[in-house]
Formats: C-alpha cells, sequence, structure tokens
C-alpha cells in the first residue's frame, strides 16, 4: 500500500517539545505507511479511510497509545489491547511504555492496522449496549416520574447521549451528589443537548 502525506496541519503536534516525542513520531510512520490519511481531531492525530476514523494517536503522562477506534472487532491475537474503562464499548489502546516497545511492536500495530481497515471496508460495526441495558439511577426515574416533559424529552435524546447520563448520574456514591447532577442537567435535557453541548 501506498504511504500516506503528513498533513502540515498536524506537523506541530509531533514538532513540539513534549514527552514521547520519538515514539509517536513512529507511530506516525507505522500508520501512514498504512495508507491512512492524516487529520487533527480532538486535538490529536487522527488516521482515516474515507472520513471514517480508524485510529488516534494520543499522549499520557505514564505511557503513548494508538486508540483504534473499532477495537472491540479486532482480533487481539497478541492480547495486548487495553478497554480503558468498563463503559468503553468499542475504542481499544495499544499502549507504549517505552521506545524499545515501539520498535518491538512495530510489526504487531502495523498487523493490527490492517485488520481496522479491513473492518472498516466491510462495513462491519460495533453492537453497542442499548440504553435500557444500563443502570438508571433511581433518583433519575423519580425524575423522570414526576416530570412528562423531561421523560419525553429524554427520551428523544440519541443513545450516546442517553448513555452519557446514565454513566454520569449513576458514578456519583452518594444520593445527594446524584440528585445535584440530575438537576444541574435538567435544563440541558429539556432543550435536547448532551452534557458536552
Amino acid at each position: 500500500m501506498k504511504k500516506s502525506k503528513t498533513n502540515p496541519k498536524v506537523d506541530w503536534y509531533f514538532s513540539k517539545p513534549r514527552n514521547w516525542k520519538e515514539e509517536i513520531s513512529i507511530l506516525r510512520d507505522v500508520i501512514l505507511s498504512s495508507g491512512l490519511n492524516e487529520e487533527l481531531k480532538w486535538g490529536c492525530p487522527c488516521y482515516t479511510l474515507e472520513d471514517k476514523n480508524i485510529v488516534l494517536i494520543h499522549i499520557f503522562k505514564e505511557y503513548c497509545a494508538v486508540l483504534f477506534f473499532k477495537g472491540a472487532l479486532l482480533k487481539d491475537q497478541e492480547n495486548i489491547l487495553i478497554q480503558q474503562t468498563k463503559n468503553v464499548q468499542s475504542g481499544r489502546q495499544m499502549r507504549f511504555i517505552s521506545l524499545a516497545e515501539v520498535k518491538e511492536l512495530k510489526p504487531v500495530l502495523k498487523a493490527y492496522i490492517n485488520e481496522a481497515i479491513t473492518i472498516e471496508k466491510a462495513g462491519l460495526k460495533v453492537e453497542f449496549k442499548k440504553t435500557a441495558e444500563y443502570d438508571m439511577p433511581e433518583e433519575f426515574q423519580i425524575r423522570l416520574d414526576e416530570d412528562a416533559a423531561l421523560k419525553k424529552a429524554f427520551y428523544a435524546l440519541t443513545p450516546g447521549r442517553q448513555r452519557g447520563y446514565l454513566l454520569y448520574f449513576s458514578a456519583a456514591k452518594q444520593s445527594k451528589t446524584r440528585e445535584a447532577r440530575v438537576e444541574k442537567y435538567v435544563k440541558n435535557i429539556l432543550n435536547g443537548k448532551g452534557m458536552d453541548d
């Protein structure tokens, strides 16, 4: 496959002095050798195939990583992909903690990227849990039962927005905190907005 060109709009990300600079430059080369297009999304280098997100490079304090957007569909024969949290349904990370590890895993990364491209070309999709499968916090259920407009507005939201609210409300350990979170976002829900809109 023909190597893709670097995107000048993304070059700054790789030229900026930072931890993991050499590692992410190697990751970039491996990804571009797969023929994907380089873009900047969410402030990170993102690699696409016909406008579909395939992988993303991101850095953290303890490691750098390649995120596979449909990583849950990869075979992961090396058993190295990581689900960041139990609520992440589709994405999986391949993490690197050293330059030596990046160099050693280059062939594996290349193989996983090729598999991700094949998955995208085949049109495969991750089956997401339905909103009804998520825990409904009692405090929010009471509020929905009391306010028909709020209930209608909540169920009119996209499934992703519904899940976002349910996960956020449920994450609070105390009932009082859950109630406060619900109250804070009632207006957003009534306006048809997600948490981050």
